[in-house]
């Protein structure tokens, strides 16, 4: 998920000048920046020292302030570079250990190892138990890594050997490099193949990176000596030893059964440097953020249910005597049978079938291991079973991509990591400048809570539609055409629009066509909506606005795996919780929208105003494929529509909110709730 990169450049390299290698890192850390922008860091090391820089900011940032300029020339300047020079940067995005304390940042220092991780341990917790030898200093879920591999390189292991011990014990993804206090090597491994690099042996340089594009990239703006080697991808279950003195790499296999005894690949890896010359590990981040944020006050949940009660509408209002949309649904009206009018005009769908699919991907299916095709994973069960069978079913060589902008949770998070790490595949997230974000989403609900209007919600979600654009970039970027969008064909939630009066078209075809008629009453309504409340104009405007044409204007040139194989909620359960361990939300049964940030939020205010969400619709439309029971369907929405407020409050929170979780609830509660007759328009 991160973004991780390195290099080593030897004492007769043409890049040893100190300038050329801060160079190299300035490049890498802007080109992976897009991997995360939260915290950056990076640690150098020479013959005598191993020293570390690392802050909570982005790394543009960082590279520009004068701390960094002087740990640069402190580190690198002053005649080190004529021995050589190793780096390993990193640029962040945060999931466990918060950045305000910078010890949580990367690089992590364990025990005489500075490395750097990118994915995420979803058993951290589990080691540090299994292992209370071990010394645990910090919140972030990588220093496990390299206190296990320290730990098994002081039972004597060769350094292969301790990689191969330590990932045997992880789970979830990890790619990481590496330094020491005690040996002249560069250590890089990965679980998913998330790492690549250039070696020009002539030229005294090895250089690695999280992505193919990145380093590409990099080579192409770098020129010689580096344009001059071909890029190599450290595959799932691969690793590289890198010498520090002679710019020599030696592969090697994280299996169980890969060679060992010093020996790798036919390439002898060096020994430990002696104890004697151990480095010096000096450690030069700045201290003046490490202010630990206190954690949230536990919620009264006994108080809020009692407040704010969850009032069931299973028979308070009228639905349809067919599915079980309610009279509130936009632009919906009933028969003489009680039929609603969504009933009457769709028609069951139609999946294309798996001998359609097979033709599909058969031209584009690789066995050399190279990537065949891209995916789009959410965290949420859909993305996440549609990998599995891209993999396990189709034996395609998938890459996963995710675009988080700031309401990706840690839980989905880690659900990405759990897939990919057991699967073995790449995963490319590409971050958004998460904190501005944020801030976009914490005004327009504000101006929302200001002045209510149901058609006007969609504006919360309007910075993820960049999601759109940037899988269309990744994929250039990954070297496929085939890319994969793992949709449910029942997830139609058409009263969004309809709050915003866009008459509803009955039809199965993407949401994200509408007629320009369409798009044009769209378009006047949030006019409108903008004039009557003028804080909508804010610094998201902008986001709005591209949001619009992310959604509706640019080419949506994907498929839809379940358009193909049908979608069947029980297989996707049973192979998520069986196979994967799939982690599940605390507040809520259901196993549908528990990655998304902002789900919660949206369909508590649909529910206290209209009666209705995105259950309704879903299940509704399950009944109408004749999948699912109308009773059936009337309890599932009485469970899951039930507020959730501990992902609600961990929502306001997290924009920064400026109003309590009960005030804003309140603010809810007090909107008039709409009625037969009145559900055209929020």
């Amino acid at each position: 998920m991160c973004g991780i990169f390195g290099a080593v450049v030897g004492g007769d390299s043409r890049l040893r000048h100190d300038t050329e290698i801060a160079r190299i890192a300035e490049r890498l850390f802007l080109l992976s920046e897009s991997r995360g922008k939260e915290a950056a860091g990076l640690a150098v090391t020479n013959h005598d020292a191993l020293a570390v820089y690392k802050v909570a900011a982005p790394a543009r940032e960082m590279i520009r302030s004068q701390g960094y300029r002087a740990f640069w020339r402190e580190s690198v300047a002053n005649g080190h570079a004529r021995n050589g020079v190793a780096f390993i940067g990193h640029s962040r995005l945060v999931t466990d250990g918060g950045r305000e304390l910078n010890k949580n940042n990367q690089p992590v220092l364990a025990q005489g190892i500075v490395g750097i991780h990118n994915g995420i341990i979803v058993n951290h917790a589990a080691l540090w138990r299994r292992h209370p030898e071990l010394e645990r200093r910090f919140d972030v879920d990588s220093e496990v890594i390299f206190a296990l591999l320290r730990a098994s390189l002081e039972r004597g292991a060769t350094l292969p050997e301790a990689a191969r011990a330590t990932f045997g014990e992880l789970q979830g993804a990890a790619s990481v490099a590496a330094l020491f206090d005690d040996r002249d090597q560069l250590l890089l491994a990965t679980n998913n193949g998330s790492i690549y690099y250039r070696h020009v042996p002539a030229s005294g340089a090895f250089v690695f990176a999280s992505e193919r594009y990145i380093m590409d990239r990099f080579a192409e703006e770098l020129g010689a000596p580096i344009a001059a080697g071909e890029t190599v991808h450290v595959r799932a279950g691969q690793g590289v030893v890198v010498d520090l003195a002679s710019v020599s790499a030696a592969p090697f296999s994280l299996a169980v059964n890969g060679h060992v005894n010093g020996h790798v690949n036919g390439v002898h890896v060096p020994p430990p440097v002696a104890r004697a010359q151990r480095r010096t590990l000096i450690d030069r981040a700045p201290s003046d953020r490490d202010r630990p944020v206190p954690p949230a006050p536990p919620l009264d949940l006994e108080h809020l249910n009692r407040r704010f009660p969850y009032r069931s509408l299973r028979d308070r209002m009228r639905r349809c005597t067919r599915c079980v949309l309610p009279e509130t649904m936009p632009y919906v009206d009933f028969d003489a049978s009680g039929v609603c009018a969504y009933c009457r005009h769709r028609t069951p769908l139609v999946w294309r079938g798996t001998e359609a699919l097979e033709a599909l991907v058969g031209p584009h299916r690789r066995t050399d291991g190279r990537p065949d095709c891209l995916v789009a994973v959410s965290g949420g069960r859909d993305s996440m079973f549609g990998l599995h069978y891209l993999k396990t079913v189709l034996g395609m060589n998938p890459v996963a991509y995710t675009y988080d902008w700031g309401m990706v949770t840690d839980l989905a998070r880690r659900n990405v990591s759990r897939i990919c790490g057991k699967l073995g595949i790449e995963h490319i997230l590409v971050s958004a400048d998460i904190p501005r974000k944020r801030e976009n989403i914490r005004m327009n609900v504000e101006a929302w809570l200001a002045r209510p209007s149901l058609g006007t919600v969609p504006l919360f979600m309007a910075g993820d539609k960049a999601y759109f654009a940037h899988l269309n970039r990744t994929r250039e970027q990954v070297g496929v055409d085939l890319a994969f969008l793992c949709e449910n064909p029942f997830e139609r939630t058409d009263f969004k629009t309809g709050f915003a009066g866009v008459e509803q078209q009955f039809t199965t075809e993407s949401g994200y066509k509408l007629s320009l008629k369409d798009k044009l009453g769209l378009t006047w309504f949030f006019a409108k909506e903008y004039a009557a409340n003028p804080r909508y104009l804010n610094r998201s405007f902008v986001d709005t606005a591209l949001a619009f044409a992310y959604y509706y204007v640019i080419k949506h040139d994907y498929h839809n795996l379940y358009w193909y194989t049908g979608w069947d909620e029980a297989t996707i359960e049973s192979t998520l919780l069986g196979e994967y361990d799939f982690e599940l939300a605390e507040d809520t049964q259901t196993t549908w929208r528990i990655g998304d940030g902002t789900a919660s939020f949206y369909n508590y205010i649909y529910y206290a105003i209209a009666g209705l969400t995105e259950n309704d619709t879903f299940r509704s439309n399950q009944i109408r494929q004749g999948v699912m029971t109308r009773e059936r369907a009337l309890e599932l929405i009485d469970r899951d529509n039930r507020p959730r407020f501990q992902s609600i409050d961990w929502y306001l929170r997290t924009i920064g909110c400026t109003r309590g979780l009960e005030d804003v609830l309140a603010t809810i509660e007090a909107v008039p709730k709409l009625s037969a007759g009145s559900s055209a328009r929020g």
